[in-house]
């Protein structure tokens, strides 16, 4: 993870900001699960908690190698008039670093209801009463809208940036470029 790419969405007349980083970042994970790639993270450096949202620059992370050839790929083409893109550059040698997860949320009390008829044969009231409304979680963290390759549903991917930390710890990162143990340079 010596190091990264800046990818910065413009603004656009047409589209939101939001519009277009779920679309970069839908992009960039079928090009990473095309040559199923382990080797690249992501993060979002202009990501805020106070109102959820990601920002506008997403960083790919990664060796020059790794980065190179999945520029190579051309999985951006479409893109190049919505962002901006630098080319790998190297880390700063004084950065924290941070692990950058999925959050997966079962947020719908009424959709794990209905599984729990399906599954064991109940009525609705005493599904009511194995999961209440009180069971949804509310999150309060940012997202990227993401539509399923296999199902065809949309689903909201949410991401947690950790609280950075002063030593890297290696690992793989899945199709998302994220990872539940490995962290990224943050600078």
């Amino acid at each position: 993870m010596d190091h990264h790419i800046d990818i910065d969405v413009l603004p656009d007349p047409e589209f939101s900001a939001h519009q277009l980083m779920n679309a970069l970042y839908a992009k960039l994970h079928r090009a990473l699960a095309a040559e199923n790639s382990t080797r690249i993270g992501v993060s979002f450096p202009g990501f805020s908690l106070k109102a959820p949202h990601l920002g506008t620059r997403l960083r790919l992370h990664g060796d020059i190698a790794a980065l190179s050839a999945l520029m190579a790929s051309g999985w951006a083409t479409t893109m190049r008039d919505h962002v901006t893109l630098t080319p790998p550059t190297q880390v700063p040698e004084t950065t924290k670093y941070r692990i950058v997860r999925r959050i997966q949320v079962k947020s719908s009390p009424e959709r794990l209801r209905r599984r729990l008829m399906h599954r064991h044969d109940l009525d609705a009231y005493e599904a009511h009463q194995r999961i209440p409304d009180s069971v949804a979680r509310l999150v309060k963290l940012p997202y990227v809208q993401l539509r399923s390759a296999s199902t065809g549903q949309s689903f909201r991917l949410f991401i947690d940036h950790e609280k950075p930390q002063s030593h890297a710890i290696a690992g793989d990162f899945n199709t998302y470029g994220l990872s539940q143990t490995a962290t990224v340079p943050w600078f």
